[in-house]
């Protein structure tokens, strides 16, 4: 960090995390300083570190902010922050490690989402199928029962492969060891 700032009148004494540092602090084994006191951190310590904590992401936010200005932009983007991280490759690879994740589960749950709509789909056309058609799919050859092309391979012979699929696949594959 360039040059501290001082802290605002408004957030002096304030604590924004006091809660997740007590946990912290526990988690990592903050000893007691004597068997007689409660297992809770010092206060002066949670105090402290909360005002670490608070000056780092403001620190981290006004440079961000020089960032996006020297670009000429009135908002600040990730990459904003990830240029003002760029001389810490710890905290960068984290922030890295997290942007990756939660794109992870935006994708999982948009899949997540995109499958229950299939699934309601199938039960809407299952209860309108005819009897000589029972699931309501598409024929082998790829038409439909008005003989039109239909999109796609067709349910059944995806099916088909998926089995013939399995027994080839049944065979138990060994991995190498190294020795």
């Amino acid at each position: 960090m360039a040059e501290p700032r001082a802290r605002a009148a408004r957030h002096k004494g304030q604590m924004n995390f006091a809660s997740e540092l007590r946990l912290l602090l526990l988690a990592y084994g903050d000893p007691s300083p004597h068997p007689s006191f409660p297992s809770e951190p010092l206060p002066e310590t949670v105090r402290v570190l909360d005002e670490i904590v608070t000056d780092f992401i403001l620190e981290l936010c006004h440079g961000a902010a020089q960032v996006a200005h020297h670009a000429r932009r009135q908002k600040i983007k990730v990459d904003d922050f990830r240029f003002a991280l760029r001389r810490d490759p710890n905290k960068l690879g984290r922030v890295q490690e997290l942007l990756r994740m939660e794109r992870e589960l935006k994708e999982a749950r948009k899949a997540f989402d995109q499958n229950d709509d299939q699934v309601a789909k199938d039960a809407g056309k299952k209860g309108a199928a005819s009897p000589e058609d029972p699931d309501g799919a598409e024929s082998v050859t790829g038409t439909d029962k008005t003989g039109k092309k239909a999109k796609g391979k067709g349910k059944r012979a995806a099916a088909s492969r998926r089995e013939s699929d399995a027994t080839e696949e049944s065979v138990s594959k060994k991995r190498k060891t190294v020795g």
